[in-house]
């Protein structure tokens, strides 16, 4: 029951992969606008995330908190939709946005450039040199995004389990390869990888419900979750804003005992 997560360049076969992974596994297939629009259900427009996700760094340099706040809500719709695993994810930085939830198998497919550019020009209806700088930027701006989010290359083979190079691979044979990895031990999601994601969910639950609310929505917070204990790390105004936060992070289902930064453990009743 794992989760999958599908990172590829623009026109590079992810989504016929993540589609083939999901009928050969019994698995549900979501993407980027699908999770956007979860995101969005807490009143944050659809085309402002998906600019976070989209829009080059420089454009973020004068927005930075919003940058915040939109991958904030776009983390805890992703955690919430994959948290019980059955899942094929193919969009922007699954991988990095599920950092530190465990089992997930991590893929990258890359592949030839003419294979690209074919897909390119058929589907835009552009020309050879326009698909060459359509690539070219666009793979430039996901490079400069992932750099400037996360400081890690976006190629950087360490952030993968599997890379799969489609130069010599059909799209069938690559597909039945990451089945068969997926059914390994490694990414097999027991009863400690429900409750690692749930703890991770929970506490992108709690981060996206601050960025929400008016008189905490300034803030960027640490959360991090452990079986219904939860420890909010970060500087706040005043002690009313404090109070705020715990409010928030009270009325949060799933918290047992909350730790704020100048505070013991409170149990909740």
């Amino acid at each position: 029951m794992s989760v999958i997560t599908i990172s590829r360049g623009s026109f590079s076969g992810g989504k016929t992969l993540a589609e083939c992974l999901a009928e050969r596994l019994g698995y549900r297939c979501i993407d980027r606008d699908i999770i956007v629009e979860r995101a969005a259900a807490g009143g944050v427009s659809q085309d402002d995330l998906m600019g976070a996700l989209l829009k080059p760094p420089h454009f973020w340099d004068r927005f930075r908190h919003k940058k915040y706040i939109y991958l904030t809500l776009i983390q805890a719709a992703l955690t919430e939709e994959v948290r019980t695993g059955r899942v094929v994810y193919h969009g922007n930085a699954g991988h990095l946005l599920l950092r530190g939830a465990p089992h997930v198998l991590r893929v990258r497919i890359i592949a030839p450039l003419e294979l690209r550019l074919g897909m390119v020009q058929e589907r835009l209806k552009l020309n050879r040199s326009e698909a060459v700088a359509y690539i070219e930027k666009v793979d430039d701006q996901r490079r400069k995004w992932t750099s400037y989010l996360y400081g890690v290359d976006w190629e950087d083979a360490h952030l993968y389990d599997v890379v799969v190079n489609l130069e010599q691979m059909e799209m069938q044979e690559a597909c039945e390869g990451v089945v068969t990895i997926a059914r390994q031990k490694s990414f097999e999601f027991t009863a400690e990888c429900v409750a690692a994601m749930a703890d991770l969910a929970l506490a992108s639950r709690i981060r996206a419900s601050l960025a929400l609310n008016a008189p905490t929505s300034d803030l960027e917070v640490e959360v991090v979750a452990h079986q219904g204990s939860v420890s909010i790390k970060g500087k706040v105004v005043d002690l009313d804003q404090m109070a705020e936060v715990e409010r928030v992070a009270r009325e949060t289902p799933g918290v047992a005992e909350l730790k704020l930064d100048r505070l013991g453990p409170m149990p909740l009743v």
